[in-house]
């Protein structure tokens, strides 16, 4: 199994950690605010522990569980912390109608964020694609983006304890499509699929 360090609070966080602990994974909390990162952890249970903000992070796998805006400058906040960890974007920048992303360019918040990390940490995005209701009660598949081999390996080695199907999209250049699946998901919910209760994933065909 997985050690895991979870920097954020919210939905997300506690969606991934519940599953996470469920997997058998060891996993910690971080954030801002020590009476949120307490709560949380005590509702994962199971052994989560608690973690000081900007200190070295205990999970081998730290799991940016924050929105888009504040990936880069927590990467950037944290340097030298995140040395040799893989670090995982699971953020979508939308705009502020969500009908497009919120930057200029084929880059992504994964790229940006690869470029602040310090030497030997690993960037990866994953978990971008699916709405947490989804995640909470059903079983989608992972899209996974990054540049170093075993990294991947190791992220989908974890999604994989939570129950999921992982799915390798390439190099770390694929977490800007990703976004924008992201942003496709959204256009179907709004409008061809109509609710929030699906998710993108691949149907293999075989003679």
């Amino acid at each position: 199994m997985s050690s895991i360090t979870l920097i954020g609070t919210g939905n997300m966080a506690r969606t991934i950690g519940t599953l996470a602990v469920a997997g058998g994974n060891t996993v910690e909390v971080v954030g801002r605010d020590q009476s949120k990162v307490a709560a949380l952890a005590e509702a994962l249970g199971s052994g989560t522990t608690t973690g000081q903000w900007g200190a070295v992070p205990a999970g081998d796998i730290v799991i940016t569980a924050l929105l888009a805006d504040g990936v880069v400058p927590v990467v950037a906040e944290y340097g030298d912390a995140l040395a040799g960890k893989i670090i995982v974007d699971i953020s979508n920048p939308f705009n502020a109608t969500a009908d497009g992303l919120a930057y200029e360019g084929e880059t992504s918040i994964a790229q940006e964020a690869a470029k602040v990390a310090p030497a030997g940490a690993h960037v990866v995005k994953a978990f971008n694609t699916i709405f947490r209701g989804v995640l909470e009660k059903g079983r989608p598949a992972v899209f996974i983006a990054g540049d170093d081999a075993q990294a991947k390996a190791s992220v989908g080695a974890f999604v994989k304890s939570l129950g999921l199907r992982p799915l390798d999209a390439g190099g770390l250049a694929m977490a800007h499509w990703l976004e924008g699946l992201g942003l496709v998901t959204m256009g179907l919910a709004n409008n061809g699929v109509g609710h929030w209760d699906f998710a993108v994933g691949v149907d293999e065909f075989t003679d």
